[in-house]
């Protein structure tokens, strides 16, 4: 089964007179709807634009694996484990939250920020909070995430490109540039597809300028 999700119909939340808008994938805060709850490990898919000078000041999180992306600008991430980073596009960012942590997420640059985070339930909960950061992750590396269950594909493809999609219990696809061709179905920057239960998928990047960017979920259960 394949599920298309489309970018506008996103629930739109955040806080515009903060400039901070949120577009949430999942039942997030005030937004709440029982039939979506998650999917497989994926509690949250959150995408979140800051202004300049905007941020979340520092805030708890626990028993949560938590996946930030940058698709445009620079993230400030402080957490209460002593880390102090700056987050560009291209980089992974994993914040184990493990038995509790506290961070502060802000636009400290110029231009505008906009980042994807994802919120996966680990497997087992507990344990001492980590922090990792991939700078630059390079196309077709996996990242894995054990904790969770989990492994996450990045791939950029060049128009007209061809992806296999991991055959597995559960995947789930997210456009962050560029439009891919899944199955019948054309998905662009935004749009998301959670699949369950399918092989033999492909992603065909758009015959256009411009080269399309996906990060790919799969997921054990």
């Amino acid at each position: 089964m394949i599920s298309v999700h489309r970018a506008e119909d996103r629930f739109q939340g955040g806080d515009r007179a903060a400039g901070i808008l949120s577009r949430h994938a999942f039942s997030f805060g005030s937004f709440y709807d029982p039939d979506n709850l998650r999917f497989g490990a994926i509690l949250a898919c959150n995408e979140e634009r800051l202004a300049p000078g905007a941020g979340f000041d520092e805030h708890p999180h626990s028993h949560t694996e938590i996946v930030t992306w940058v698709v445009e600008g620079e993230l400030t991430h402080r957490d209460s484990t002593g880390h102090a980073t700056v987050v560009r596009a291209g980089d992974l960012q994993h914040l184990s939250a493990a038995a509790g942590v506290r961070h502060v997420e802000r636009n400290d640059g110029d231009g505008p920020l906009t980042f994807l985070q994802m919120w996966l339930a680990p497997l087992e909960p507990g344990g001492e909070p980590k922090y990792t950061i991939v700078p630059g992750i390079a196309d077709s590396t996996p990242y894995a995430l054990p904790a969770a269950g989990a492994m996450l594909h990045v791939r950029r493809l060049a128009p007209g490109e061809r992806t296999a999609v991991p055959d597995a219990a559960r995947v789930y696809v997210h456009v962050t540039a560029g439009g891919v061709r899944l199955g019948d179905e054309e998905l662009e920057a935004g749009d998301s597809a959670r699949i369950t239960g399918e092989e033999g998928l492909e992603l065909v990047a758009a015959e256009t300028a411009a080269s399309a960017e996906v990060l790919i979920w799969e997921l054990s259960a």
